[in-house]
Parts: C-alpha cells; sequence; structure tokens
C-alpha cells in the first residue's frame, strides 16, 4: 500500500488521512500512527475502501488485534482513535462514525510508574555514556520528556536565570520548567560544539535546521540562524524526503534510548528503567522533598493535577506509609 501500491486508491486515501492531520498540527508521530492504522485496517479486510465498511468491520478488526496480536489496551485505543479520524475527518462519514461512537473502547489498567531512588539515579546517570548523559541529565533534573530534551533549541534555554523553556510539548502547550545549575557548565561545552558544527555547516553551504509550521516561510532567514539550532544536533545530515533539502536533525531517540538501557544494566538495576523512568523519579522526588504537588504538576505539564497524583500513590506504597507490625 502506500506510495508504491499497485491500486492508486488506497495511496490517496493515505496521503488525504495525512494532510488532514497537517491542517490539524498533529504532531508527526501522530500523524505517521494514524497512517499506519488505516493501512493496516484496509490491508485486514483485503483491500476493501473505508467507504464500503463501517463499524462491523471495525469491530473485527479490534478483535483480531486483541486475540491474534494480544495487543494492550492502550494500541486498540489508538488504532479505534485512528479509525474514528478517519471517518470523521477524512471521510467525512456520518453513518459509520455513530456506529463507531457505540464500540466501548478498551480499559487502560492504572499501574504504577517505574521509580528509581535517588542513589539508582545517581548510579544510572553515572553510567550513561557519551553526549546521552547530558540529555539523561535534563530528564531528571528538569523533568522532561526524551523528545522535549532533544528537540530543545538554543534560544529555549536561559543559563542567567537558570529555565528551560519547553516548546509545543505534550498537548502542543509551551511550558517553563528550572534548568539544574548542576549541568550548566556541561551545557555551555554541549552549546559550543553544537555552534563549530553549525558553522562548519553554513560554510559548506548547509546550515538550515527545520522549523515549525510555516516559520520558515515568514522568516526566510531564521533557519540559519544560531538560536534556532538544535542544542543536541545529529552527528550527520540528511535529505527530507518531501523537500530534498539536506539539513541537520536533532540526536535520534534511539540513541539516548540505548544508551540509558546499557547503564541500567551496568548499575545493576533491577527495575524495568527507561528514559520516562527519569521524568517519574523527577516528580516523586520533588514530592518527597516537600514540594506542592501543584508546583510539580506546572513543571511536567500535566493538564490534569490527577495525572500528577500518580506520584503521591508511589510515595505512599506499602500500606500507605503505614508502618509495619514487623517492624515493630
Amino acid at each position: 500500500m502506500g506510495g508504491n501500491a499497485g491500486s492508486g486508491r488506497p495511496a490517496r486515501l493515505l496521503d488525504r488521512v495525512r494532510e488532514a492531520c497537517r491542517v490539524r498540527h498533529y504532531s508527526r508521530r501522530t500523524e505517521r500512527a494514524y497512517t499506519q492504522w488505516v493501512k493496516r485496517f484496509v490491508l485486514f479486510h483485503g483491500k476493501r475502501h473505508p467507504r464500503e465498511m463501517g463499524a462491523v468491520e471495525v469491530s473485527a478488526f479490534l478483535s483480531h488485534l486483541a486475540v491474534a496480536g494480544s495487543a494492550s489496551s492502550s494500541t486498540q485505543n489508538q488504532a479505534l482513535a485512528a479509525l474514528v479520524f478517519l471517518y470523521r475527518r477524512v471521510l467525512d462519514s456520518a453513518a459509520p462514525l455513530l456506529e463507531l461512537d457505540d464500540l466501548v473502547r478498551a480499559r487502560v489498567p492504572t499501574r504504577l510508574p517505574v521509580v528509581l531512588g535517588q542513589d539508582e539515579t545517581r548510579a544510572l546517570l553515572a553510567n550513561v555514556e557519551g553526549e546521552s548523559r547530558l540529555v539523561a541529565a535534563l530528564l531528571y533534573g528538569a523533568g522532561l520528556r526524551l523528545l522535549e530534551g532533544l528537540r530543545l533549541r538554543v534560544k529555549d534555554l536561559d543559563l542567567e536565570r537558570g529555565e528551560i523553556v519547553v516548546r509545543d510539548g505534550k498537548g502542543r502547550k509551551d511550558r517553563v520548567t528550572m534548568l539544574p545549575r548542576s549541568v550548566a557548565a556541561d551545557l555551555r561545552g554541549q552549546l559550543a560544539r553544537a555552534r563549530a558544527l553549525h558553522t562548519r555547516d553554513l560554510e559548506a553551504g548547509f546550515g538550515a535546521v527545520a522549523l515549525p509550521d510555516a516559520l520558515a516561510r515568514k522568516y526566510p532567514s531564521a533557519a540559519r540562524e544560531w538560536g534556532w539550532q538544535w542544542v543536541f544536533p545529529a552527528s550527520r545530515r540528511f535529505r527530507e524526503a518531501e523537500s530534498g533539502v539536506e539539513r541537520r536533525y536533532h540526536l535520534h531517540e534511539t540513541v539516548v534510548q540505548r544508551a540509558v538501557k546499557r547503564a541500567v544494566r551496568a548499575s545493576g538495576i533491577a527495575k524495568p528503567a527507561s528514559c520516562h523512568t527519569l521524568r517519574h523519579s523527577f516528580a516523586t522526588h520533588l514530592l518527597a522533598s516537600g514540594y506542592d504537588i501543584r508546583t510539580v504538576q506546572e513543571l511536567l505539564g500535566h493538564r490534569d493535577v490527577k495525572t500528577t497524583m500518580i506520584y503521591t500513590h508511589v510515595l505512599n506504597r506499602g500500606g500507605r506509609g503505614v508502618r509495619s507490625p514487623l517492624d515493630g
């Protein structure tokens, strides 16, 4: 299917899905997920066009994911969201939509996040190698999500005030969080390396970074300005498939994920820790230090304080703070 499909109809359908996502400023990750689910849905039903199908076929597809594919509840709900988007926003089809709204969404189980102790966190960060160590330090020290850390631009750092502006975070929201003073010197060194790399790119006739939305048309010279460059640029340039422009992207997330995974093993940590565990640990350690939950909510960028309150359950683990009679 896709652009190489023998039939042009499915390819045009996926192009319409991409266009509908971009008109609504969905992230590229959401766009890729939605197009993949639409593609799998159509292939599952023998390449029938979605206009010829409805809630019965959607239900059969979701059941297949759950039974044959052993998909998690969150995966099923993402697939359903993609198909509702397809019928509502792309095909503008009201009849199947009324039936789709009656489908029961899979219940997502409530699970406590994995949190490291402070000694475990120090051991993990000490074992992260290379450039990924500074990224990991920001995930823990500023409560960033992985892509929020990797997508930082030079202008988003204020070393004087000790602040980081997170642009276009989850839910397309901006927020301000702290910049740990302990990494300020390392960040200055990272910025010096990034600037030297940017200077070499400019001398070679490149150096134009990708800009959000339509800023590249509004400010044609901004893409080459230092302030818009990535704090953590990739080691190599790549050529964009859509525009054909050769440019440098930020460090890929898998580089940091693998470095953290190796550090977890080297530290002897038995918990299933990941990059996101550092963000969970940031919130839990702040609450344990007595900071107000609303403050932590703002730093994390949670829309609802109920999301932040999950960390109070982590703090109360082991009988909600009750002392065991065995310890008496």
